[in-house]
C-alpha cells in the first residue's frame, strides 16, 4: 500500500509541475527549476483552497526542485 501511495503522490507532483511549466511558458517566464519552485511557493502562500493532499504534493515538488 505504501508503494501505491508514493506512486500516487509522485504522479500528482508531476502533474503540478507540468501545470506550472505550461503557465510559466504562457507568461514568457523561463522554466528553470528555481522559477517553477517559486511559482509553487507563491501558489502555496495564498489561500487558494488547495486540499491537504495537493499541498503535500506541492511541498514535495518544491523540495525536489530545490535539490
Amino acid at each position: 500500500m505504501h508503494g501505491e501511495e508514493s506512486e500516487a503522490l509522485y504522479n500528482e507532483m508531476c502533474r503540478i509541475v507540468g501545470d506550472a511549466v505550461f503557465i510559466l511558458c504562457d507568461t514568457d517566464v523561463e522554466t528553470k527549476k528555481y522559477n517553477i519552485a517559486n511559482a509553487l511557493r507563491t501558489a502555496l502562500s495564498g489561500d487558494h483552497g488547495h486540499t491537504e493532499y495537493m499541498r503535500k504534493a506541492m511541498e514535495a515538488a518544491i523540495t525536489v526542485l530545490e535539490r
